[in-house]
C-alpha cells in the first residue's frame, strides 16, 4: 500500500458516533479562531483532523475457533499494549467468586483506537461503576483507585469472565453501550474511554493465557487466551521497550 493508499484509508475509517459531538467543536472553534487571527486556522485543522483520528472505529475480523461449537478463544477487548500478567484475588468490586484469577491489564495511550469489545460471547451479568481518581492508567494502583466500570459475562462454554474499563490521566469519561442481561457477541463493541486509559480482563486461572508482557493488542482479533484443553500458553517474555 502506497502513502496515498494509506492516507485514504484513514479518511474512510468510521467514527464512532461519541466522537461526533467532539469533532464538530472542534471544527466550529477552528472557524471561530480562524476568523479572529488566520494562522489559527491551521492549528484547529490540526486539532480537528486529530480528533477524527481519535474516535476512529475501523472494522475488525474476530477469530473463531474451528472443529468446535463452544466459545473457547478470550479476544482482547482493547488496542494498546499488555503491561500485566498476573495471577491475583480480585477485589469484591470485581463481583468474581474467591480465588485465583488471570487478569491481563491493556494500557491505551492517546494514538490507540479506544472503542472496546466483548472478549467472548455470553450475557452481561453484573454491572457496577466506581467513581474514583485519575492516575496515570499505567499504574498498578490504577485498578483500585481509579474510576472505573466493571462488567461481568457468563460465557457460552458455562464460565465466567470480568472486564474493566479504567479512566486514566487524561480520559475522564467511560461510556458503556451496555446493561445487565444483555448479550454480546465476541468482538461486538460495549463502549469506549475518552482520552487515554486502560482495560483490564479477568478469566480463569486454569485458562492458557496466550499473550505476552509488552505485546501489542487489536480489539476485536487479538487471541488473549484460550479455554480449550490442548492450548498450550505462551511463557516467553517480549523485551520491554
Amino acid at each position: 500500500m502506497n502513502i496515498l493508499d494509506s492516507i485514504k484509508t484513514s479518511i474512510l475509517t468510521p467514527i464512532h458516533p461519541a466522537g461526533i459531538p467532539f469533532i464538530a467543536l472542534f471544527f466550529i472553534l477552528t472557524i471561530i479562531i480562524g476568523w479572529l487571527w488566520s494562522p489559527l486556522y491551521y492549528i484547529g485543522f490540526t486539532l480537528t483532523l486529530w480528533c477524527v483520528y481519535f474516535f476512529r472505529n475501523p472494522p475488525r475480523v474476530t477469530p473463531i475457533l474451528s472443529g468446535t461449537n463452544t466459545n473457547n478463544l478470550i479476544i482482547s477487548p482493547a488496542d494498546g499494549k499488555v503491561i500485566e500478567v498476573s495471577d491475583i484475588t480480585p477485589s469484591e468490586d470485581i463481583g468474581l467468586p474467591e480465588g485465583k484469577w488471570k487478569r491481563v491489564c491493556i494500557f491505551m495511550n492517546v494514538f490507540d483506537v479506544h472503542v472496546n469489545r466483548s472478549p467472548m460471547l455470553g450475557q452481561i451479568t453484573y454491572k457496577k461503576y466506581v467513581p474514583g481518581s485519575f492516575f496515570n492508567a499505567s499504574l498498578d494502583k490504577a485498578s483500585d483507585e481509579n474510576e472505573r466500570l466493571i462488567l461481568n459475562m457468563d460465557t457460552e462454554n458455562g464460565k465466567k469472565i470480568a472486564f474493566v474499563q479504567i479512566a486514566g490521566l487524561v480520559a475522564r469519561r467511560i461510556i458503556c453501550e451496555v446493561d445487565i442481561g444483555n448479550s454480546l457477541r465476541a468482538g461486538e463493541i460495549f463502549g469506549l474511554i475518552r482520552f487515554g486509559s486502560r482495560v483490564d480482563i479477568y478469566f480463569p486461572s486454569d485458562v492458557s493465557v496466550m499473550i505476552l508482557k509488552g505485546q501489542k493488542t487489536i480489539a476485536g482479533e487479538t487471541i488473549i487466551g484460550d479455554f480449550s484443553k490442548n492450548a498450550k500458553p505462551v511463557k516467553e517474555k517480549l523485551d520491554e521497550k
